[in-house]
């Protein structure tokens, strides 16, 4: 039994130090529109560390689930251009209790999407794209977004 035990021990210690690789940080961010036609109704965007993304699928995001994009990556300019957004998240939004902060897209004006995954914090925000629904701390980062995505367009 004994030796049944040291075994067992040894195996939990081993196994149980081996992690899933690490994943990588990023933000996503971009807009959406329901009401629109053409491809740029729905701009998501994944920045990492490292490296720019765009998002192909360029589905409505959902009000219950992280979006699930199809993402191709973009040049070491669009990274540069875009890259301070990361250093701009407002940290104040990892503490909000709602997802969805005003109503996006209610009346035809579009909505942010951000989605924050960092150290093992995942959270995602549906934004409206009226200010006067969204608190003014948000208000400098949500305008930082908007430029990013005009420019990424």
């Amino acid at each position: 039994m004994r030796i049944f035990l040291i075994t067992l021990l040894i195996t939990a210690v081993t196994f149980g130090g081996c992690k899933k690789k690490n994943q990588e940080n990023y933000v996503l961010f971009g807009h959406f529109y329901g009401f629109c036609q053409g491809e740029k109704c729905i701009e998501i965007f994944k920045l990492t560390d490292e490296k720019l993304y765009e998002d192909r699928a360029d589905k409505y995001p959902s009000r219950t689930e992280f979006y699930v994009g199809t993402y191709d990556e973009l040049d070491a300019q669009k990274f540069n251009d875009t890259k301070d957004l990361m250093g701009s998240f407002p940290t104040d939004l990892l503490n909000e209790k709602e997802i969805v902060l005003g109503q996006p897209d209610a009346g035809d004006q579009g909505g942010l999407y951000i989605e924050y995954y960092k150290n093992g914090v995942h959270k995602f925000w549906l934004l409206d794209n009226n200010k006067n629904a969204v608190s003014s701390k948000y208000h400098s980062f949500m305008d930082k977004v908007k430029e990013k995505v005009d420019k990424l367009q």
